[in-house]
């Protein structure tokens, strides 16, 4: 593991010093592009002053919370639908044009149905992240291998019973990927979803720093977003295979 940490950390340290040559050199004014130690600077003073914990705690209340919904809604609708059998035949057409329709082109009827406060916001995030579980969710359920299913239905199971003991945890593999997808899209969504008449949230904090021509400031926010990102999907992970054990290993 710390073999693998130190060579995953070379690139990022190869475009660090890369980053300093190019500032310290004047290719591009500060304006532009500040330079390591600025940022630094600004990191240590809105770590310093709060700000940065403030923003970074409302923002992932938002995402978690939108998180949670999604997979409240994204999983049970992907099994039902996965083990139906009109399911394609009737709405797979329409949930494939949703999925191609990004959030952000429905802001403004969000807007209009949610306002502009917390709803809307988690709205935007839960539509981000609903279609990569949901998809998932349904795929695992409906790819289960006919052959365990006929077992099921030669021991006398009923459809609760093959649902439970047969489908569901042939589609853990994929409900898991769906989930740690699903994640990665509420993060993404973040940004788009503090466009909509925020006061607080990492996402504002940048949308603020760029109106007041800091991009020290926005390149915290992106770092910020990008490593907090990074350690929540590896605690994640850490967790899927303490109560998976064998989540990986089927692709080894």
């Amino acid at each position: 593991m710390s073999k693998k940490i130190a060579r995953g950390l070379l690139l990022p340290l190869l475009l660090l010093a890369a980053w300093q040559l190019v500032t310290a050199q004047g290719v591009f004014s500060a304006y532009l592009l500040p330079g390591p130690a600025q940022v630094w600077a600004s990191f240590l003073e809105l770590w310093q002053n709060g700000m940065l914990m403030q923003h970074l705690a409302v923002s992932l209340k938002r995402v978690f919370t939108g998180f949670v919904i999604s997979c409240c809604l994204a999983v049970p609708l992907g099994i039902l639908c996965g083990q139906s059998r009109r399911f394609d035949q009737y709405c797979w057409l329409l949930l494939e044009f949703l999925r191609h329709v990004p959030p952000l082109a429905a802001v403004p009827l969000i807007i209009l149905w949610a306002g502009i406060g917390e709803a809307s916001k988690l709205v935007i995030i839960v539509l981000a992240s609903f279609f990569p579980l949901f998809l998932n969710t349904y795929s695992g359920i409906h790819s289960c291998d006919k052959r365990l299913l006929e077992v099921g239905r030669s021991l006398g199971f009923t459809l609760r019973e093959q649902i439970l003991q047969i489908r569901i945890p042939a589609a853990l593999e994929a409900i898991v990927v769906g989930m740690q997808l699903a994640l990665g899209y509420s993060w993404r969504a973040l940004i788009g979803a503090e466009l909509i008449a925020a006061s607080a949230g990492i996402g504002y904090l940048i949308l603020d720093a760029e109106e007041m021509s800091r991009p020290d400031v926005v390149i915290v926010g992106m770092l910020a977003i990008g490593i907090i990102g990074t350690l929540i999907d590896y605690v994640f992970m850490i967790i899927i295979k303490r109560l998976f054990p064998w989540h990986g290993t089927t692709q080894q």
